[in-house]
This record gives structure tokens, C-alpha cells and sequence, in this order.
């Protein structure tokens, strides 16, 4: 059935067509039956639930960030099976993101460009959506970022306004400094201001009175040393894990031409072709820390041997997003099912 959608579906650009589908979803939703229905056909048979981070996940199988950017649509990922939906990315005010097209698809890698630039309905936004949720078995974590228009000087301010709007209402946080499309952003994953960054989110985290899971969120693209640095300021800070990883900006080793990816541009590339290097970085951290830095997996997974790769090389929790697109919904149970 999906085959058939994809195929309507990528008659449109992808940003098109992602903001269709998922309107499209939400409407059947809409129809009494349709939501059992989806139940019966796409969520997983019971799992045995996996304890991450001090919280209890229903399967290991999550939706990543930057699908439902402004949680306009977690009612109805929660019906196809996830474990868990990170919404976000979120900034305090809104902001539009870069200019279009922004979003490309190279079927070829079964991949995905984009330069998306953190667009977002803001924080208060996502907070009003949130509240207006009915009870969901499903955790719901929180992925925060900065303003384009704020200097990196002011960064923390940022975080800090949406990790305090926020806490009320997800389960988990993630602080994103890893997108390759906000510029100078990936600058705070340098060792002095990661770790002011994340010292100041934990001492906002300790002024209430439960607290919640910090992660951080890391690029492909480190160095080893930088990814030494990432690990020793995760450890001495005391934040609860990390997600490895975002999109890279790396190209080498595609099937698609040269002269169509010169054509798209700059954008962080997500997909099959990150799958290897992402699982080499998350393999390096738990080899590294000796499993003591609890891991999410993420990138390439559209299989389940691909996601078993990420749990063999020391992830506890995976997350989609481009498998899902290629795959369709279906992808859900089937890793449930294997894992």
C-alpha cells in the first residue's frame, strides 16, 4: 500500500510532500475506525520494554527529530508503533528556516539533503501542542536549538528558554549542536563552549523539582579527538547520554551524479550512506567509555539488520526518519518484530 503512496507522493517536491502525507495521515485519523484499523496493520506486537536513561521505552524504535518539528502530528506517529517521538527542532521564537527548495531526495542512496535551517513554529508553540495532547503511551522527548539570529556568545540563553518551557511537558531532552544548517553551530561542539553549554542546562535542570534526561546530540563529522573531547565533557558534566548521530556534510561514495549533487548545494545528507560511519562513531563512544554513556542510534537504519548493527555496536534505542520516508510506516513493526 505504501508503495503506492510513496510513488503519488514523490510526484511532489519533498517538503511537499512530507507537509501532505502528514495532513493526509492526520485527516484519516480523523474518520472513526481509521485509527484502529492503523493499529491493527502497522503497530508492533508488545515488546519488551527497554529501560534507557531512568525511563521505561515500550520498544526500542523511535521517530528522530525534525519530522514533526512543532508536534502538530505526535497523535498520529504514536498510532504506527513508536517507542518514542522527539519533536523538535525547536528554537524560542519562530523562525522560517532557510530559503526553498531546501529538501532533496536522492533515491539512488535512498537518502535525503537538506538545509532546512531550524524552521519552527517556536517553543511556545510546540508547549501549546503539547498541553493539548490527550494520554499517549508513547515518551515524548524535547530536541532544543538557537535562533539563527543569535550569536553563539548568547547561545546558552537560548537553550535555556526552551529547556525551561519545555520541562513541564516532554520526557527526555536533546540539545542539538550538531545540524550542519544553522551557521557557526556546529562551532559549539568545540570543547569549551559544549561544556559551558551543557553545564549551564544541567544547573537549569537542578532548579526543578523532578528532573529530566539530557542528551546530547553529535555530528558524523567529528574527529576522533573531538569525539575524546565529547565523551570527557558528557562524563565530567554528568548529562545522561548521547545520540550519535546528525546529518553529515560528507559526499563521498554516492550513486547519484556529481553534477546533481553540485546542483542541490550545501545540506546535511541523512540515509543509507551515513549508516556505516554512524555506527563506527557509536561503537568508538561505548568501546571508549566502556558502555557507560547510554547511546540512541541514528542514521541509515531502513532494515532491521541495519538497526541491529546499531544495538550490536552499543545503542540501547534506535531512532528513524529517512528509512521511514523510503520505507513507510510498515518499517516500525518490522524492527519492533526482529529486534
Amino acid at each position: 500500500m505504501y508503495h503506492l503512496l510513496k510513488q503519488f507522493l514523490f510526484l511532489f517536491s519533498p517538503e511537499k510532500a512530507h507537509k501532505l502525507a502528514l495532513q493526509l495521515f492526520g485527516l484519516g485519523l480523523a474518520i472513526p475506525g481509521i485509527s484502529h484499523l492503523l493499529s491493527y496493520i502497522y503497530k508492533p506486537d508488545t515488546h519488551k520494554p527497554v529501560k534507557f536513561c531512568g525511563l521505561t521505552f515500550k520498544n526500542p524504535v523511535g521517530l528522530a527529530a525534525g519530522f514533526d518539528k512543532n508536534g502538530e502530528y505526535i497523535q498520529a506517529m504514536a498510532a504506527l508503533g513508536f517507542g518514542f517521538i522527539e519533536v523538535g527542532t525547536v528554537t524560542p521564537v519562530p523562525q522560517i528556516g532557510n530559503p526553498q527548495p531546501r529538501l532533496f531526495r536522492l533515491p539512488k542512496d535512498e537518502a535525503l539533503i537538506n538545509r532546512m535551517g531550524f524552521n519552527n513554529k517556536g517553543v511556545d508553540y510546540l508547549v501549546e501542542q503539547l498541553k493539548s495532547l490527550p494520554k499517549l503511551d508513547v515518551i515524548i522527548g524535547g530536541n532544543i536549538g538557537k535562533n539563527k539570529i543569535t550569536p553563539n556568545d548568547e547561545a546558552i540563553n537560548d537553550y535555556k528558554i526552551c529547556f525551561k518551557k519545555l520541562h513541564p511537558h516532554v520526557d527526555y531532552f536533546v540539545v542539538n549542536v550538531s545540524s550542519p544548517n544553522t551557521p557557526n553551530l556546529r562551532d559549539l561542539q568545540e570543547k569549551e563552549p559544549l561544556k559551558a553549554l551543557l553545564q549551564s542546562v544541567k544547573q537549569e535542570n537542578e532548579t526543578f523539582e523532578t528532573q529530566k534526561p539530557i542528551l546530547l546530540k553529535i555530528a558524523p563529522d567529528l574527529t576522533q579527538g573531538q569525539i575524546d573531547d565529547v565523551i570527557e565533557i558528557v562524563t565530567q558534566v554528568g548529562i545522561d547520554g548521547i545520540i550519535a548521530t546528525n546529518t553529515t556534510i560528507d559526499r563521498s561514495n554516492l550513486k547519484t551524479t556529481d553534477t546533481a549533487i553540485e546542483q542541490i548545494g550545501n545540506g546535511g545528507l541523512s540515509g543509507k550512506p551515513v549508516q556505516v560511519r554512524s555506527t563506527e562513531v557509536i561503537n568508538y563512544i561505548n568501546q571508549k567509555s566502556n558502555g557507560s554513556i547510554p547511546i540512541i542510534g541514528v542514521g541509515g537504519i531502513n532494515s532491521p539488520a541495519s538497526a541491529q548493527e546499531k544495538l550490536t555496536a552499543g545503542a540501547s534505542l534506535v531512532q528513524l526518519y529517512t528509512g521511514f520516508i523510503y520505507q513507510g510506516p510498515g518499517i516500525v513493526k518490522r524492527l519492533v518484530k526482529h529486534l
